[in-house]
């Protein structure tokens, strides 16, 4: 009789726990819904230390995702992928968990269980992205370019702080930190969201539990920070800015609430990111913000602004209909009569993935980040150099800029100012918060100092980062791969093109000059350290003399590159050389097109790719 008691008690206990944690469940539910993953966190953990259970473990993960806490949504995904029922997607978030963590072999293991559970909506392409990351990002970090990447420690906080600018001899930035009379979130790397079914608290995100972000300056003489003195009109997030080349006109992304005129009565409603400008007087004051033309608050985000130094045309990031992939780059033109002109979508560019935070350098240079392509992990910085055609639509070759200045943690926000400055924002690891502003510095090979003054030097070398020279003297990469026979995939250009590396050669000319020199010094220690492939190269010309001229041309180039690796002694029988003449262009230069040196210059080029004997 008393087992019977003891049972019968048990079961209630049992009851009880179980419909406690529904009860937890219900309440992280509705945080979870609203956008409130600092609360939902806590909730399910809760809810999972009472009952365990797949729904509380995968949005245990979710959350931790969401707040790009990556160790912890590594721990979550794994013990979800180990559970039954498991959602195949579950994979996939463990595998990018497992990459942000910097554990490449293992995140490789999981996309491949992913594609092979995804079956046909994983393409091969894309998986080929997947595994040519994870294989890159281990190349790249055991070659790392000679650059300095140094935390800015005096702009720098315990909480988030992002996308510094120039303005005025100092800088202006985006940080979440507390101060008198503004609250400000870390959450910069989706646009932000509100659900209006629940008023938003006037002073913290419920997304981070962080206050709301807001824009902070720091002149150029002295530490002191300070609000910056725009007043927007808004209590939520304002930032980040962009600085026309006077200081006098800025552009910035904020979040605002819409009157209750604006959304359907009862339905919740997602507020997006806007973007607004302001213009400063005669004496010094900004003016009130006025919406860009493109702003559809209702209906999808515009953010990351970045106005170019004339004021005639505007970058930005936009998840707008008709887009390749979540978030796209755009760029409009300012009209004679100060309108915005249509938004026009960098289509060679954008991705399925995210493209954020547009950058133009040299006028001609572009800078973004991407987490759909070939990377280290979440957003990788990319740069390209545009050719301008007259429909506004822009082409080039992307490029990779490769570790360090790229880690296995979220890369945005890069810029290089004209008197040599560059900075770049990152969550990497070793950081004082949650995203910190870092200076980046090219230096000699001799010598790389320990640690860099609290202001970035000011530095001819730093120029590489921007010019030629790092895409040349960077040592090459190579894909590690499995017994596959295919060719290895070169991680720095657009995953459709198989080249290691290229090189560029004078108009006109067959030698080899001292930047291709330096690149080919690097390829020769690759082919040493892969004895079991040989190098295939392809000799190229831009399209200017006849069609003859340019082919024979173009194989002296080949034949001169191979002497050059023999001469540094690898085996002839290890090398293929073939010139294509101008059959091959990267551009729409061909014959009778008015093009620039620089875009006639893409065309001369070596490309080369290792493939198996």
């Amino acid at each position: 009789m008393k087992t019977i008691h003891y049972a019968i008690g048990l079961c209630f206990l049992l009851t009880a726990v179980s419909a406690k944690a529904q009860y937890i469940i219900k309440a992280a539910d509705k945080a979870y819904d609203n956008y409130k993953y600092a609360e939902a966190t806590d909730l399910y953990e809760k809810a999972y230390n009472k009952k365990a259970s797949l729904h509380a473990a995968e949005r245990l993960a979710d959350c931790y995702r969401f707040n790009n806490n990556y160790p912890e949504a590594e721990r979550w995904y794994a013990v979800a992928t180990g559970m039954s029922g498991s959602k195949a997607e579950n994979t996939y978030y463990y595998a990018r968990a497992l990459q942000n963590n910097s554990k490449y072999p293992e995140a490789r293991v999981q996309y491949e269980k992913y594609a092979a559970a995804a079956g046909t909506t994983v393409t091969p392409e894309l998986q080929r992205t997947w595994i040519a990351s994870c294989d890159s990002a281990i190349s790249w970090m055991q070659t790392p370019d000679r650059l300095k990447i140094d935390n800015y420690k005096v702009l720098n906080s315990g909480k988030s702080d992002w996308n510094a600018v120039p303005y005025m001899g100092g800088v202006v930035f985006t940080s979440d930190r507390s101060a008198a009379g503004a609250h400000q979130p870390k959450k910069h790397h989706f646009f932000l969201r509100f659900d209006t079914r629940v008023k938003p608290d006037p002073l913290t995100s419920s997304w981070t539990g962080n206050d709301y972000l807001h824009l902070f300056q720091k002149p150029a003489i002295g530490d002191s920070i300070s609000l910056f003195p725009l007043h927007t009109g808004t209590g939520y997030h304002v930032g980040s800015a962009s600085f026309t080349r006077d200081g006098k006109e800025m552009f910035f992304t904020l979040t605002r609430i819409p009157g209750r005129g604006d959304r359907a009565k009862g339905k919740a409603t997602t507020v997006n990111v806007e973007i607004y400008s302001s213009r400063q007087d005669a004496s010094g004051k900004w003016s009130a913000p006025v919406a860009f033309s493109h702003n559809n608050v209702n209906t999808y985000s515009v953010g990351d602004p970045f106005i170019t130094p004339d004021g005639m045309a505007l970058y930005f990031a936009s998840n707008m209909p008709g887009g390749a992939g979540g978030t796209d780059l755009y760029m409009c033109y300012r009209t004679a009569t100060g309108e915005w002109g249509p938004a026009l979508n960098l289509k060679a560019i954008n991705t399925a993935g995210n493209e954020r935070s547009p950058a133009i350098v040299r006028g001609d240079i572009l800078y973004f980040s991407s987490d759909g392509r070939i990377g280290m992990g979440g957003l990788d910085v990319y740069r390209v150099k545009l050719d301008k055609y007259e429909d506004g639509q822009l082409t080039g070759k992307v490029r990779n800029m490769r570790y360090p200045l790229n880690s296995p943690q979220d890369d945005f926000a890069f810029g290089l100012t004209d008197d040599g400055l560059a900075y770049l924002s990152s969550n990497r690891n070793g950081g004082s918060g949650s995203d910190d502003i870092y200076a980046v510095v090219s230096m000699p090979e001799e010598e790389i100092p320990a640690h860099i003054p609290d202001r970035p030097i000011k530095d001819d070398t730093l120029r590489k980062v921007s010019g030629d020279v790092i895409d040349t003297v960077a040592a090459p990469v190579v894909a590690i791969q499995t017994p596959d026979p295919a060719p290895v995939a070169t991680p720095s250009a657009d995953p459709d093109k198989s080249g290691l590396l290229d090189i560029y050669f004078d108009f006109n000319k067959a030698a080899i000059n001292p930047a291709a020199a330096q690149v080919l010094d690097g390829l020769v220690k690759t082919i040493q350290e892969n004895p079991d492939k040989s190098v295939e190269l392809s000799a190229h010309t831009d399209s200017r003399g006849n069609d003859a001229f340019n082919l024979a041309l173009s194989q002296k180039r080949a034949t001169s590159v191979m002497n050059y690796l023999i001469s540094k002694g690898v085996a002839k029988s290890r090398i293929s050389a073939k010139g294509y003449g101008e059959t091959k262009l990267l551009n729409r230069c061909g014959n009778g097109v008015n093009c620039s040196e620089d875009e006639h210059k893409l065309n001369r080029r070596t490309e080369f790719k290792l493939v198996k004997k």
